[in-house]
């Protein structure tokens, strides 16, 4: 039985009668009178487009297309252009893949269940830690799981969820909306020369602390040095110790279980995807002992009726569609095709690829900004710090000007407060870096 109703199901849409009664209920006369749409927005049955051939729709496009800046672009903040092997594409685009939608029937499944079961298994091996869903929608996503998850699993009284102040506003923002409607308060502390100011952070954490959060690189490239003593303070005040990170990076800074993470988020699309600006790929891995309160899918490894290892989606008991209100979070999907191209890009590097990439990362920020520091007018870095794929330079003269000039000139930056710009170095060539040296010699005369 469906509530009134004793046959049917419960996805079945409403019918005449039902939702004739809801809208009596409610005392409008119809569904439109239930939204406020502007009349140059709303819909009037004409949506005004020529029909057009199939060739020509493809030249509007394309004339559509090229009027897009083709740009060099070093803008970095979390988006990265590394370049994607060719079979990551080859092998992603396979109807299989394409075609698949969420794994509900292992029996029909198996190729794509294992893919994102070696997806978890590579983030298990870069976090140390036991535990990983395989994915959520972006690291904006993933941290307002976190701080979910801490407020389920709370070991202090307080609700307070403490985050760096040098924080991408796409995280802030997302974070905002997850602990709306909950007894949680984020709050910031203060940075030291791009890294967490220690001395403030142990003056601030105490029982009303539910979670700390902090990354590695910052949202500046910084590398932050003092891991291993934030997760101590940390574990000492019984708050979540959460990390933000990403594969790249995990190839080679300090594994987060060794420093005492307690949950590792962050994007994993820097491989298997372009800058998308938009899309991602959320990281999500934990301790065992969060196992039933981890957000999103987990893909588990078994055996079948003849003892051949068998792949599956298990303990789904967590998620919104079976407990409905009372699982472990609301999202109930996964990014499982960005997944599978970040698993194949990580494979096809392999543990020494991915290395090499990171020192790459770490040796080439070292090597432009030492470069751009020789130019008149502009000092890099800006923090005293090791760096990983961007930096900080302070210019003499208006940020946002010499960031407009740059990209009249075909080079994309961002331009931080006043006199400051970001250079991310990741996915660009070593020509279009003499390129961009050249270029900002110019712009900054």
């Amino acid at each position: 039985m469906y509530g009134s109703r004793t046959t049917g199901s419960p996805y079945a849409p409403h019918t005449d009668t039902e939702t004739a009664a809801m809208l009596d209920a409610v005392g409008v006369d119809s569904e439109e009178a239930l939204f406020d749409i502007p009349a140059p927005v709303e819909f009037d049955g004409d949506f005004g487009i020529d029909a057009r051939s199939e060739r020509a729709t493809r030249q509007l496009v394309e004339s559509i297309f090229e009027r897009n800046d083709d740009l060099v672009e070093l803008l970095g903040r979390g988006h990265y252009g590394y370049y994607i092997p060719s079979l990551v594409d080859h092998l992603s685009d396979r109807s299989e893949f394409l075609t698949s939608y969420t794994q509900y029937q292992p029996e029909v499944s198996q190729g794509f269940l294992q893919a994102l079961f070696e997806y978890q298994s590579m983030l298990v091996e870069l976090t140390g830690l036991e535990v990983a869903n395989c994915s959520m929608y972006d690291a904006a996503t993933a941290l307002g799981e976190a701080a979910t998850l801490a407020d389920r699993i709370r070991a202090v009284s307080g609700s307070v969820v403490l985050v760096p102040e040098l924080l991408s506003e796409n995280k802030r923002s997302t974070l905002g909306n997850y602990v709306a409607g909950t007894d949680l308060v984020v709050e910031t502390f203060q940075m030291a020369d791009g890294a967490a100011d220690l001395d403030a952070i142990a003056d601030r954490l105490d029982e009303d602390v539910v979670m700390l959060y902090v990354e590695n690189p910052t949202v500046r490239g910084t590398i932050e040095p003092g891991l291993s003593t934030l997760g101590d303070l940390a574990t000492d005040s019984d708050s979540l110790f959460v990390l933000g990170s990403d594969p790249v990076a995990l190839s080679l800074l300090e594994r987060p279980a060794d420093v005492g993470a307690d949950v590792v988020i962050g994007d994993a699309s820097v491989l298997g995807l372009p800058t998308a600006y938009g899309m991602g790929l959320g990281l999500f891995a934990t301790r065992e002992d969060y196992l039933r309160q981890v957000p999103g899918r987990l893909v588990g490894a078994s055996e079948d009726g003849d003892d051949r290892r068998a792949y599956t989606l298990t303990l789904q008991t967590r998620e919104q569609h079976i407990r409905r209100e009372r699982a472990t979070s609301n999202i109930c999907t996964n990014q499982a095709w960005v997944a599978l191209r970040t698993a194949i890009h990580a494979a096809a590097l392999g543990p020494d690829g991915l290395v090499d990439l990171a020192t790459r990362d770490v040796t080439r920020a070292r090597e432009l900004a030492d470069r751009v520091d020789d130019l008149p007018g502009v000092t890099a870095p800006v923090h005293d710090r090791h760096h990983m794929r961007e930096f900080v330079a302070r210019v003499d003269g208006a940020a946002s000007t010499i960031a407009a000039d740059l990209e009249d000139h075909g080079y994309a930056v961002h331009a931080l407060g006043e006199d400051e710009l970001q250079i991310c170095v990741a996915g660009a060539t070593d020509d279009q870096l003499d390129g961009f040296v050249d270029t900002l010699s110019e712009v900054v005369r």
